[in-house]
């Protein structure tokens, strides 16, 4: 694998549809100093393992929502940090997502149990605002969240680096000017695009859409991920090309992106 300092890896650019090609949705963002999942859907695990990531270097997970194709391999993750060689490397985790990630983790926990209870201090939950943007400065980057339109606690986030790089995960989503406020002059924005021009689905974007959202944004590049079977053999960089001239890629399972 080629090593930049930091960079995206795509994990998964699908969808809880089975696909042998794409993986449930994820994202990893790896700085000199932490690794950030942008969701965690089913199958994560596995596609960090074929990238030789260990669990116990995971430092931040995002969640935008908790439907199961974007959180199914939480419970998993924290039943593999349970396994004592994983646990005497464990650094802290932060889990950044809606308040409804309270319920969900009560609700996990009664599941569960002790077999996914980690030591005191070592995981940590941070419910963030579901109806109004969000800020906070994490010692690696300043992250920014806000409400997007898909459910009630979905979020879209930005995280900003030291030198000044923003980037932009929208989750799913609609069309949301709170997405196009929160992804101004952003360096990437990496944008659902869930099914083609003429099967649009409420709560979700085409390709048109999400180069609108790019183009009022200005972002500097825009990689297009979330592909539903119905996005199989479709036109998606044409109609999204007809609202944004910027660079637009469809993204690819373990496509790396440097920062």
């Amino acid at each position: 694998m080629v090593n930049f300092s930091s960079k995206i890896i795509f994990l998964g650019t699908g969808t809880g549809v089975p696909s042998a090609e794409r993986a449930s949705p994820s994202v990893l963002l790896q700085l000199p100093s932490a690794n950030v999942l942008i969701d965690i859907g089913p199958g994560t695990l596995r596609q960090l393992a074929l990238i030789s990531i260990p669990v116990t270097k995971i430092n931040y997970i995002l969640l935008t929502h908790l439907h199961p194709d974007h959180c199914a391999d939480l419970g998993p993750f924290l039943f593999a940090g349970k396994y004592p060689p994983f646990l005497a490397d464990r650094r802290q985790c932060i889990l950044l997502a809606g308040r409804a990630i309270e319920q969900f983790f009560i609700d996990l926990n009664g599941l569960y149990g002790r077999w996914i209870e980690w030591p005191p201090g070592l995981f940590t939950i941070k419910s963030l605002p579901q109806e109004r943007p969000w800020e906070e400065e994490f010692p690696e980057f300043t992250l920014q969240s806000t409400p997007v339109a898909h459910t009630s606690s979905s979020l879209g986030f930005r995280i900003t680096l030291p030198n000044g790089k923003g980037l932009v995960f929208s989750g799913d989503s609609d069309y949301s000017a709170s997405l196009v406020e929160l992804a101004q002059k952003a360096d990437i924005l990496i944008c659902e695009c869930s099914f083609p021009e003429e099967e649009k689905v409420t709560g979700h974007l085409t390709p048109s859409l999400a180069g609108r959202i790019a183009r009022e944004a200005g972002v500097g590049r825009l990689y297009l991920t979330h592909f539903y079977p119905e996005c199989r053999g479709k036109d998606l960089i044409g109609p999204c090309n007809r609202e944004y001239r910027g660079p637009i890629f469809l993204a690819e399972d373990f496509q790396i992106v440097p920062i």
